[in-house]
């Protein structure tokens, strides 16, 4: 397949929806793509009603542009990773991966345009994790739940107010950044370097101030990633874990028992921030970020190094500091049902616990005047009004012996 042909079918796929932010390839379904969460068929000229295997490795192939280290990646590890441009429409994060003997694609669309934190309206707390200068930074949450669009925006606020060196090593490079008050250096895995953590290990001989790792992936990474924060440096990444508990148990599993303690220490030293990030459809249409944030204090030190126990998990912590902005999913699910942005079913999705946030809708619904109970126009039966005698029990039943 020649690109022109590939790039004629992708910017159909573009333009068949709005926001549209996957692209999808799969063997035995038509083109599809995803918009606001929902995977969408594509109609094209000439139609595909149902893709080949011959179709999708013609694709897949060309996206990968004969590239020797993606093509040996793809046919020894059955998946690898690369970028595409769409000249003059969008850039894209593609995987392409093998799955019953054939292939499929998937690919991300990527913005070109760095949205900023006032255009994201995130809250007024992340001024402060933008001011940080040394320790770790991490932001999580599923694939597709907006970390990267979130690093970006956070670096874009450091970009307008500081002259500093900034480190980038990504999987793709996904947001490229202008050069402004300060200096960006961003490399790409493949092509730049081989493994986060060798990109890591040479970027502290590079005289960075902030260094960002696309992602924590083992031990070894998050080891460097650890002494980099110690060293002096903002080191900022992320993590596929769902909650700020999860991130900080997943850091420490991904080392030996007798290490866990001097890790535990090292942790609550260098944690500075954890944002997790869920996105929930919104009322009207689109999505929006719902947020768990998580500062360091002590408090939290003390359950990194002792673990949680009773009234120090790390729910009840961010629960308590909600005056100086931290929030839970839970406080975030309210605040967004609140204003009118998310629907009573999507704030129990996606909280943390349904119960404390059952009844806070309950509450929010009282203020309001609204009903909070399905069970209504309840009446009495006939005969049992008020006032009225309740009918007497049927005579016991006696049983005689022949």
């Amino acid at each position: 397949m020649r690109r022109n042909e590939l790039d004629y079918i992708l910017g159909t796929m573009l333009d068949s929806q709005k926001d549209v932010s996957d692209l999808n390839i799969t063997v035995d379904k038509p083109l599809q793509v995803e918009a606001d969460g929902q995977l969408m068929p594509v109609t094209i000229d000439p139609p595909i009603d149902r893709l080949t295997p011959f179709q999708a490795e013609m694709m897949a192939l060309t996206l990968l542009g004969g590239g020797r280290r993606l093509t040996e990646d793809l046919l020894q590890t059955g998946s690898c990773d690369s970028s595409y441009s769409l000249t003059g429409k969008a850039r894209f994060r593609v995987n392409c991966f093998s799955q019953r003997g054939n292939y499929s694609v998937v690919l991300r669309r990527l913005s070109t345009r760095i949205p900023t934190l006032a255009e994201l309206k995130m809250p007024d707390i992340f001024k402060k994790v933008a001011q940080e200068k040394t320790g770790l930074v991490l932001v999580t949450g599923a694939t597709g739940s907006g970390k990267s669009t979130t690093l970006a925006a956070l670096l874009n606020e450091i970009n307008d107010s500081k002259s500093i060196h900034i480190i980038t090593l990504e999987d793709p490079v996904e947001f490229v950044h202008p050069q402004k008050k300060a200096t960006f250096n961003q490399r790409e895995m493949g092509t730049d370097f081989n493994t986060f953590a060798n990109g890591l290990r040479a970027a502290l001989r590079q005289a960075p101030k902030i260094i960002l790792v696309g992602e924590m992936r083992d031990r070894e990474t998050v080891e460097i990633g650890l002494s980099a924060a110690e060293t002096g440096h903002l080191v900022v990444s992320t993590l596929h874990t769902i909650d700020a508990g999860q991130t900080i148990n997943r850091i420490l599993g991904l080392f030996e028992q007798e290490e866990q303690k001097q890790v535990r220490v090292r942790l609550a030293d260098t944690l500075r921030w954890v944002i997790s990030q869920r996105l929930a459809p919104k009322v009207g249409g689109g999505r929006m970020a719902i947020l768990e944030i998580m500062g360091s204090s002590v408090r939290t030190k003390d359950s990194i190094i002792n673990g949680e126990a009773e009234g120090k998990t790390f729910y009840e912590i961010i629960e308590a500091a909600n005056t100086f902005g931290w929030r839970t999913f839970d406080q975030a699910c309210l605040d967004a049902y609140t204003e009118g942005q998310i629907t009573e079913e999507n704030a129990l999705l996606y909280c943390s616990k349904r119960g404390p946030t059952g009844r806070g809708i309950d509450n929010i619904k009282k203020k309001r005047g609204e009903t909070t109970s399905t069970l209504s126009n309840l009446q009495l039966k006939k005969g049992e009004a008020e006032g009225a005698k309740p009918a007497a029990p049927p005579p016991p039943v006696s049983f005689k012996l022949k």
